[in-house]
């Protein structure tokens, strides 16, 4: 009867400790849905993962126009300094489903947007969520300069904006986001520059203040 019950009482501790790490992992888990609440200061727990103390983090918001044809459009960005360059993570919420955008750093959030720099690509899923991780130097640092060359000449000048325009012209003008044209609008925003309108940007930060100039190397 002691074997019996020292045999009932282990497997009643193994059943407790795995329902212990069942409810660690799910409190660790990340939830899609939770991104389109209201952003604070937190950032979303995937953009945390390697987040130091040094991190920043910042919401993207609808550009003008977007929340007419997609009006849960969100995005969430957390930068984290390194000792030669930085780590950005990007996720988005609200955006058209499989569909390719192009992520740009620019000198203003709204047009003419100013000295701009193509970063990446990213791809929405069936849910319009998507994600990238990229490398550089994303902080108070961040700067173009052309002090002469075979087509423009300027001095250095900081991009501390981000904007995220849509790959294909004629996505939003689908949609319904182009209120007014007879003709999907075309801008130099991706690779072919041939992209679409701009969705996302930081026009939540003031055009010489934007967020990647709040990050501390």
């Amino acid at each position: 009867m002691k074997m019996l019950y020292t045999h009932f009482s282990k497997g009643w501790l193994l059943a407790l400790l795995s329902l212990v790490a069942v409810s660690a992992l799910s409190a660790c888990a990340v939830n899609p849905s939770s991104y389109a609440s209201t952003y604070s200061s937190t950032a979303p727990t995937s953009l945390m993962q390697n987040a130091s103390k040094h991190s920043f983090s910042f919401a993207m918001v609808p550009s003008p126009g977007i929340k007419t044809c997609l009006s849960k459009a969100a995005g969430y960005v957390t930068v984290t300094p390194g000792k030669l360059n930085d780590e950005m993570k990007v996720y988005v919420t609200g955006l058209a489903a499989n569909t390719e955008y192009d992520l740009f750093v620019t000198e203003v959030p709204n047009k003419p947007f100013g000295i701009s720099w193509y970063q990446s690509d990213l791809d929405t899923d069936a849910h319009g969520n998507g994600s990238l991780v990229v490398r550089g130097i994303f902080d108070k640092e961040t700067f173009s300069v052309s002090p002469g060359g075979p087509t423009t000449k300027f001095a250095p000048t900081h991009q501390f904006h981000l904007g995220l325009w849509f790959n294909d012209p004629t996505v939003p003008f689908k949609l319904g986001c182009e209120a007014g044209q007879t003709a999907p609008v075309v801008t130099p925003f991706n690779g072919e520059q041939h992209a679409g309108i701009q969705v996302l940007n930081t026009s939540n930060f003031v055009d010489n203040a934007g967020p990647l100039s709040k990050v501390q190397r």
